[in-house]
């Protein structure tokens, strides 16, 4: 089972990703964890990585992919994965599309985790990170056994500017500009399953596993 994972920040796509990881087997590869495990690991892209980092640049795209046609050879692989969050772009979708097909490799689907921008923003919003260990809790899901105090180390809980309202907003809008044509090529290609990711963690959980069986 060969899947990437499409949505906003905070729809839950780790979370639901986590689940099919189990169910099916297969590992979940984060574009960023693999990144940082080149640059520790030193390996000659990690280099390359590092350098435009250091340099305040974003890292190229023919580099990433690089790194992903890579970690698809590995052997915990070779009955698929999940691409999590990755592909952002058209170039970045067109860059894999060339590498499955030197691989002789295929999707099997490209699920879209939909949720209103409004509901993304209460969520993220409601966000709050610990001064001191720096656990994250959310108001409305996992909120602290005392307001304000981390239930660990009970220092101050904070809300970070990346969990600020217009940030959000923002964050949400280069979303909506760069990732509406990514999930459009994939439609063209008959790959995409739409999920309505508005309810409770096991109800999406139901909806993903009923559109990939």
């Amino acid at each position: 089972m060969r899947l990437i994972f499409i949505g906003p920040p905070g729809v839950g796509k780790g979370t639901q990703a986590k689940f099919l990881v189990e169910q099916f087997s297969i590992p979940q590869i984060s574009t960023g964890d693999m990144l940082r495990e080149h640059v520790r690991n030193q390996t000659e892209l990690g280099i390359e990585a590092k350098t435009c980092m250091d340099a305040g640049k974003l890292v190229p795209d023919s580099v990433i992919l690089e790194m992903i046609k890579s970690r698809f050879t590995e052997d915990d692989c070779q009955h698929g994965y999940i691409l999590d969050g990755f592909p952002r772009t058209i170039p970045q979708a067109e860059g894999l599309d060339f590498i499955l097909e030197g691989l002789n490799q295929k999707l099997d689907s490209v699920v879209v985790l939909e949720v209103a921008d409004s509901i993304i923003i209460h969520r993220l919003s409601s966000r709050r990170s610990c001064r001191g260990c720096g656990r994250v809790y959310n108001l409305l899901f996992d909120p602290p056994q005392t307001a304000g105090k981390c239930n660990e180390c009970n220092e101050e809980l904070y809300l970070r500017d990346d969990d600020n309202p217009d940030i959000i907003q923002q964050r949400l809008s280069v979303y909506h500009e760069q990732t509406a044509p990514v999930i459009e090529h994939y439609a063209q290609q008959n790959l995409t399953k739409s999920i309505e990711a508005a309810g409770s963690i096991e109800d999406i959980k139901s909806t993903v596993m009923a559109a990939l069986s």
